[in-house]
């Protein structure tokens, strides 16, 4: 989805805008010499009123690259009335994300996410504070350790068999596969069976429901900026356009959708006292509200704000990353074929990848590595906002500064990757680099305080679908095109989208008994 940049029906509004702006202008013009005192990072020239804007263009990731490559790693932009950083070095990324993690360990507030997070109730959008220390502290011990996410095995594995099942149906109709879609939906129905213990898709299907439209809805909402991220006091502006309209109303179905699941849950509680089965992500926080030992009150707000943070990474960046790894395998066959080879080896006759196979395909967790380097699930960070002036490389970084990570940049530099546009799974082989964190030239779900707290949920799900889908079926392009000629177009909202959909032919590969 293109960024959502200053987009207004009539030429109208825009002549209202620049009025409304003007006074914004006269400030600036009248700070100016403030400014100057301060040794702030270089940048490309600004434009009155809405600064380096017309600058990001439709793909931002690759514009601010750019950009980055003529005023350097380290390059100070003004969004609209936002002083920002883009940071597009390993070795810039460990001073923001480690040395100064602390200076840079809190969110800007935006209307759009204030909304969805129930007023920062969340993990994604909270303030830095004992509040957001206590809510990660939960999730990291009660929800993401690595016994709940064991847990989950049966509702993985479950789901991926109806998606081979699905598959295989258009297999043997002579029908085009429309992995996008499937992904998507298989996504959706993880994501829903682990926090809410139910599938939003019928019984025994693979497809979209009503409640799979509502939470793309708000994927589409929250991604790119608004008029009122950029400026502040207009704000009021998101009702003549629609906007506010459009977020309320996903906002109250998302919470009617929360609200209805929670009563379920307690009634199912009591109802079902006794009774062996395994627990939800919404079971265990309605549990973990009744803790008197907890060290903190757990609201309900804090609970949807939760659900809300689950819904929006587990559906998305799965989805993203299942389509650009099975795009890269189709553009590149000797990749596809050495990854097939060892999962078809290592899991034989048997019929189906279980998790316990995962831990001796190395080739796969290169493969997906490579993936997450050339296309990660948000190729620029969740901002993070200074809450205490500082130096960095001998530049004054002032209050309030937003700071965006450029992650895709980070896994194209040459510096870090030798030709880094290829895709090379090998390069992971034998290397101690991984996703967690700690390897600033490769942190797809970020590093410090604000890492992705569930990475490993997210691994299980990519690793046991690939797999599968991978050991059952060839793939190629319909209509014999060349998979070297593979469209690879990106799309910009919370990810890096492909443009198009992935439609592959499947053939079922034959298991010899």
């Amino acid at each position: 989805m293109d960024l959502p940049l200053l987009s207004f029906p009539t030429t109208t509004l825009l002549l209202l805008l620049l009025l409304l702006l003007f006074p914004f202008f006269i400030f600036i013009i009248s700070t100016r010499s403030t400014s100057r005192t301060r040794n702030l990072p270089p940048g490309p020239k600004k434009l009155p009123i809405i600064g380096n804007l017309h600058q990001l263009g439709p793909l931002p990731h690759r514009s601010l690259h750019r950009l980055a490559a003529t005023h350097g790693p380290l390059m100070h932009l003004q969004l609209g009335q936002i002083p920002t950083l883009i940071i597009s070095s390993p070795q810039l990324a460990s001073q923001f994300l480690k040395t100064h993690d602390l200076s840079f360990c809190t969110r800007p507030s935006t209307p759009t996410l204030m909304r969805f997070s129930y007023n920062e109730q969340d993990i994604t959008s909270a303030k830095y504070g004992e509040h957001w220390r206590q809510l990660r502290k939960l999730c990291t011990l009660e929800l993401f350790n690595m016994k709940r996410v064991h847990s989950f095995r049966a509702v993985r594995e479950d789901e991926v068999h109806l998606l081979i099942q699905t598959i295989r149906h258009c297999c043997s109709q002579d029908e085009a596969v429309n992995l996008s879609e499937m992904f998507l939906c298989l996504s959706n129905n993880i994501t829903c069976r682990e926090v809410l213990g139910k599938r939003f898709s019928e019984d025994g299907k693979c497809g979209r429901s009503e409640n799979h439209e509502l939470v793309l809805e708000m994927i589409v909402l929250t991604s790119g900026f608004s008029i009122g991220d950029l400026f502040p006091g207009l704000e009021w502006l998101s009702v003549i356009t629609g906007t506010k309209k459009r977020i309320e109303w996903c906002f109250r179905r998302m919470d009617e959708l929360f609200e209805r699941e929670i009563e379920e849950h307690c009634l199912k509680k009591y109802a079902s006292a006794g009774d062996d089965h395994e627990d939800d992500f919404l079971d265990v926080m309605l549990k973990l509200q009744k803790d008197s030992s907890l060290g903190f009150l757990l609201t309900r707000d804090h609970i949807k704000g939760v659900l809300m943070n689950m819904f929006l990474g587990g559906t998305d960046s799965s989805e993203t990353i299942l389509i650009w790894g099975m795009s890269e395998l189709i553009k590149n066959p000797r990749v596809m074929e050495k990854v097939q080879n060892e999962i078809r080896h290592v899991v034989g006759n048997k019929g189906k990848v279980e998790e316990s196979d995962l831990k001796n395909l190395s080739y796969l967790k290169y493969v997906i590595n490579e993936t997450l380097r050339m296309h990660p699930p948000a190729p620029l960070l969740v901002p993070r906002e200074c809450r205490e002036e500082c130096k960095i490389n001998g530049y004054d970084i002032p209050l309030k500064t937003r700071a965006f990570i450029n992650v895709w940049a980070l896994g194209r530099d040459p510096k870090s990757w030798e030709d880094p546009e290829e895709f090379r799974p090998e390069r992971f082989e034998g290397s101690p680099i991984n996703y967690k964190g700690q390897h600033f030239e490769f942190i797809p779900f970020g590093a410090g305080r604000r890492i992705c707290p569930g990475i490993q949920l997210g691994a299980a799900t990519l690793e046991i679908t690939f797999a599968n889908v991978l050991y059952h079926f060839n793939w190629k392009l319909p209509c014999g095109e060349c998979g070297e000629n593979i469209d690879m177009s990106e799309t910009f909202g919370v990810g890096v989208h492909k443009k198009l959909p992935l439609v592959l032919m499947g053939t079922p590969w034959d298991i010899h008994f």
